[in-house]
């Protein structure tokens, strides 16, 4: 692949609530030679389909197979490239960082600035939980990390698209709504 033409990609897959799905979904990345550079699935506001947000890395043509083989895959409802959609995203991190008598309020006082907040508090550490855009949890990662990150947990980017519902939204429903009645796959 060439490093020039490469975007992060955010796709939006519907698929059902099934053992095994995301494993053939990794596995086509796999074989495809892409890493999933961050990955969320939980279930959806339908009964028995679950929403993947993943980011991957690669060039529009190599993307836009991945989706179609992806959209083939049995248990997968349909799939959506929100790219270039206008989109609220998310990341959730968890960071247990040194917090001792002599640096608490400096951590403190950067937990109010990123309006992040703390969860658990011990005699050295504080849990702290931070909600945001990718490039914010980052910037408060790296500033945390002068204090002593001790443990560290993120999850994948989340994405919905804003406003009211495209066409594409309606079709994904519509998609669903077959799976859920027993007409898919």
């Amino acid at each position: 692949m060439s490093e020039k033409k490469l975007k992060r990609h955010t796709m939006i897959a519907w698929m059902e609530n099934k053992p095994g799905v995301l494993n053939r979904v990794a596995s086509l990345f796999r074989r495809r030679n892409f890493n999933i550079e961050s990955l969320a699935v939980g279930h959806s506001e339908t009964p028995g389909i679950s929403r993947m947000t993943f980011v991957a890395r690669g060039n529009e043509r190599e993307l836009r197979q991945v989706q179609t083989q992806l959209d083939k895959l049995i248990h997968v409802v349909d799939i959506q490239d929100v790219s270039d959609e206008p989109v609220v995203m998310r990341e959730l991190a968890l960071i247990k960082v040194r917090a001792d008598n002599g640096n608490r309020a400096q951590v403190m006082q950067l937990v109010d600035i990123y309006r992040a907040r703390v969860i658990d508090v011990d005699m050295d550490t504080l849990i702290v939980q931070i909600v945001g855009p990718e490039d914010r949890v980052q910037s408060f990662i790296k500033l945390l990390s002068n204090f002593g990150i001790e443990e560290m947990t993120r999850t994948g980017r989340v994405a919905m698209i804003r406003g009211s519902k495209s066409q594409k939204q309606h079709e994904v429903e519509e998609a669903v709504a077959s799976y859920s009645n027993g007409d898919g796959q």
